[in-house]
């Protein structure tokens, strides 16, 4: 089967998108709905705090849709839409924008200012970003050890290297 990995993202990518189409759709369905019949609110606070939501969902349509030939072969796969980084983070907003919409239709207006959970992440991850830029390292690795050089640092080694050493250095078997 050629391009068994290629046909496998297509599929999980398809199956990734149409979930996430039914479940915003069935989300805002209710809660216009619900804002219709029970209770009132604000709907520029509605348009306007799930809009991002919206817009990042046409972007991840877009980026991992997979595409076909007129013959039904695979074309394009289509984007992982399990990547991290920035796709990671724009699922995120996705999924806070659902919740905040089940709050807000559950709890009352007060719960549109959990958006607020969204840019305060994004500067909580540029802070870390441009703290371990600055300090010459990736964000999220560990700092190197304070103190006196590691063995390995230094070149010493460990009695098992110097008796293979001995014997000659590593020697690969093969069968």
């Amino acid at each position: 089967m050629a391009n068994k990995a290629s046909k496998q993202l297509a599929r999980a990518n398809a199956t990734a998108l149409n979930r996430t189409h039914a479940i915003t759709l069935g989300l805002h369905i209710v809660f216009i709905l619900y804002r219709l019949l029970f209770r009132g609110g604000s709907w520029w606070k509605y348009f306007f705090l799930s809009a991002p939501s919206v817009v990042i969902e046409y972007y991840l349509e877009r980026l991992g849709r997979p595409s076909y030939v007129p013959t039904g072969d695979l074309r394009s796969p289509g984007e992982d839409m399990e990547a991290k980084g920035v796709t990671e983070y724009l699922w995120d907003i996705v999924y806070v924008t659902w919740g905040v919409l089940g709050l807000v239709g559950i709890a009352g207006e007060w719960a549109w200012w959990l958006w607020t959970i969204v840019p305060a992440y994004a500067i909580y991850l540029a802070y870390t970003t441009y703290t371990g830029m600055k300090n010459g390292m990736m964000p999220g690795m560990p700092s190197a050890p304070e103190g006196p050089p590691s063995d390995a640092a230094t070149g010493a080694q460990s009695n098992r290297q110097k008796k293979a050493e001995k014997r000659g250095g590593q020697k690969v078997r093969y069968q």
